[in-house]
């Protein structure tokens, strides 16, 4: 694991502090994203990860996908949370610490934070600046609580920063962004969750139910076309960021429900022959060949539970929404 570097930083208009703890290898974000794009493109099929949607324009579509009329996963968590907050609190217990993995906007922790009243907060976010911005915000909002942002890669292996006090850590992962990890790479996650938990350590886990096609599909196919700009977003940074010869207006957004694999299917389609290079190598698309994009596996209720025992968790407590469409958890790792 990396060693993280610490340092604080506040607003200049503002006395409180975040904690900064970087965890991005150096030289940062350019070198390692042009690495893992051109693996995936000269792959067969060709591949993108999902977790390269999120630089800092990225960030802020997916938070625009969060509000759009379609996308039921954020409302019905959000409601969720609201709804059980007490039974939240009383569940995890006092003298918490809360780590949250993909933090984002840090939205959903603002509906939790004063019922649990945790120590220390952790935002974990793979996109620097909008980390920054985010924890700011919320150290800005919440005088008394301690705020760590972390920038790290959560889907490889990280360490979580030494926080003061013997309080037990909850870590928080909403927004079922476990669904984006193969059944195997989320078994693995979870894996490592557990072991840096402590016996007695909490995880509090937003995953998205199976359920009707046409629900799934238009979550995915915004009527004002956020989603297509978030995933087109992909042929922005191969552009901008990296030099290649593209553009968006050659690639459609493409996302369906695989009912056999229980996922959601995000592609990007070309929609012409083009070739363009990538660190040295030529890459050829025909019209109407895919990049893969995204996977939102969904669960029932009995199979994530199973999957989460398996990592070494016991369930402690459910939580969901009257349509049964989304789950919130909390599992331990027991003593």
């Amino acid at each position: 694991m990396s060693q993280a570097l610490s340092s604080a930083f506040s607003s200049p208009s503002n006395r409180h502090r975040v904690w900064f703890h970087d965890q991005l290898a150096d030289p940062a974000d350019e070198q390692s994203l042009l690495e893992a794009l051109t693996i995936g493109l000269t792959d067969s099929p060709r591949w993108i990860s999902p977790k390269h949607f999120y630089d800092h324009r990225g960030s802020e579509l997916f938070d625009r996908i969060c509000q759009q009329p379609e996308y039921y996963p954020t409302r019905t968590e959000e409601a969720i949370l609201e709804q059980s907050v007490d039974a939240i609190a009383a569940c995890v217990g006092r003298d918490i610490d809360l780590i949250e993995l993909g933090s984002g906007a840090s939205h959903k922790i603002r509906l939790l934070l004063d019922a649990l009243r945790p120590h220390h907060y952790v935002g974990v976010d793979i996109s620097r600046d909008f980390l920054l911005e985010s924890t700011q915000r919320l150290a800005n909002d919440y005088p008394w609580l301690s705020v760590h942002a972390l920038c790290a890669d959560f889907t490889a292996p990280f360490s979580l920063p030494e926080l003061e006090g013997d309080a037990h850590p909850v870590v928080f992962f909403p927004g079922s962004s476990i669904g984006n990890f193969t059944p195997r790479e989320a078994m693995a996650l979870l894996e490592r969750v557990h072991d840096q938990l402590p016996p007695g350590g909490g995880l509090l886990i937003g995953v998205d139910r199976i359920k009707d096609r046409d629900r799934l599909e238009a979550a995915y196919n915004d009527a004002a076309g956020v989603t297509r700009e978030f995933n087109l977003n992909l042929i922005h940074r191969l552009r901008d960021e990296l030099g290649a010869e593209v553009s968006p207006d050659d690639f459609e957004h493409l996302a369906f429900y695989n009912e056999a694999a229980s996922r959601i299917e995000m592609h990007l389609v070309s929609q012409r022959d083009q070739t363009f290079s990538l660190d040295g190598q030529t890459i050829t698309l025909t019209a109407g060949e895919h990049i893969h994009t995204e996977n939102s596996w969904k669960y029932s209720r009995e199979g994530f539970e199973k999957l989460a025992g398996h990592a070494g968790f016991q369930t402690r407590a459910h939580w969901c929404d009257e349509e049964e469409l989304f789950d919130v958890h909390y599992f331990e790792r027991p003593a």
